[in-house]
């Protein structure tokens, strides 16, 4: 199963505790650690994204909504917001095989994300976050099953994914299973 680490150090408890985290989840094979600190200024960023970089040696690591910071510290890719610039317009100033996800909340945002050349979507809520507020519905597993079926790029589950129903969402198309608590 692919798996898709989100970080969050408050969850987390500490910047100690996180980055143990994330060396736990690069042993264990996880693939992609999107670095989702957004409450960290550029400098702080870039120090945190290098730091995770040096210590990952499996799993590809992105940086949430900042196409500069992943770039200048050696990143793998960047996970966009849904309605974000295209990464299309972002391709020709980033490296070949550089990541482009994006968050998408629905099939019209999922389409777009894949006609505007996504490698993969997260999309959720799948079932109720663990780690946040989130009023959006949920798209339980038929709306996951319609969504991994409604485009050709990766999707990812997002929202109240646990060990528990992780087989069920890759069960019901998903390429693998993204989350915050999931990991901690």
């Amino acid at each position: 199963m692919n798996r898709y680490q989100i970080t969050d150090r408050k969850s987390a408890g500490s910047l100690d505790a996180l980055l143990a985290s994330i060396a736990r989840s690069d042993a264990a094979g996880v693939g992609m650690i999107q670095v989702r600190e957004k409450d960290l200024d550029a400098r702080a960023l870039c120090e945190l994204v290098s730091w995770i970089v040096s210590i990952c040696r499996n799993a590809r690591v992105l940086v949430n909504s900042r196409v500069d910071v992943a770039l200048a510290c050696g990143a793998h890719g960047v996970h966009l917001p849904a309605g974000a610039m295209a990464p299309s317009a972002w391709r020709p100033i980033t490296p070949a095989g550089f990541l482009f996800g994006v968050s998408c909340h629905d099939l019209d945002e999922l389409r777009a994300a894949e006609a505007d050349g996504a490698d993969f979507a997260v999309f959720g809520p799948v079932f109720r976050p663990l780690s946040k507020q989130d009023d959006r519905p949920c798209w339980g597993l038929d709306g996951l099953r319609k969504a991994a079926g409604a485009v050709k790029i990766p999707v990812y589950a997002l929202g109240g994914i646990t060990w528990q129903n992780a087989p069920s969402c890759v069960e019901a198309g998903a390429a693998g299973v993204a989350g915050i608590t999931l990991f901690l």
